[in-house]
């Protein structure tokens, strides 16, 4: 699985501003669900009780907050680079400024972890990461994804 399979351009999200983790999550399942046409109450819990199991935060600045849910029928995403870093209890207690979010059908167990796998592989490279982090639009973060 590639990023272009899971995410398209639009769902690029650039200079989000949040001053707590929850805030960060309303407002990207908020974007996520207007766009995707999905109840966004639905999307923010799913995402709001998948966090309070552990923390999605990667390290290094990244987060992967993902869940399941029902009443959708593929792995719907949206990647999204903060104005400032937050914190996010992270294992390296690093802020999180890059932040991949997806949402999967409920019994969908394979495409779940390939989507995580997916962004995994390209947000642990530092180089793509220092690229998104200095991108100047949606396009140019789109484009450094697809590494």
């Amino acid at each position: 699985m590639i990023i272009s399979d899971i995410l398209s351009e639009d769902m690029v999200l650039t200079e989000v501003e949040a001053v707590s983790k929850r805030q960060l999550l309303e407002k990207i399942s908020s974007v996520l669900a207007q766009k995707k046409r999905l109840d966004k109450n639905s999307v923010f819990e799913a995402i709001w009780e998948r966090e309070n199991l552990g923390s999605t935060g990667y390290g290094k600045g990244v987060a992967f907050p993902h869940a399941r849910m029902a009443g959708i029928d593929k792995v719907v995403s949206v990647f999204a680079r903060l104005q400032h870093g937050l914190d996010y209890d992270t294992p390296d207690n690093t802020d999180v400024d890059l932040v991949a979010m997806m949402i999967s059908p409920e019994n969908s167990g394979d495409d779940h972890l390939k989507t995580l796998a997916a962004f995994s592989r390209v947000l642990k490279n530092a180089d793509v990461c220092k690229e998104i982090r200095s991108a100047k639009s949606a396009h140019e973060i789109y484009t450094a994804l697809q590494k």
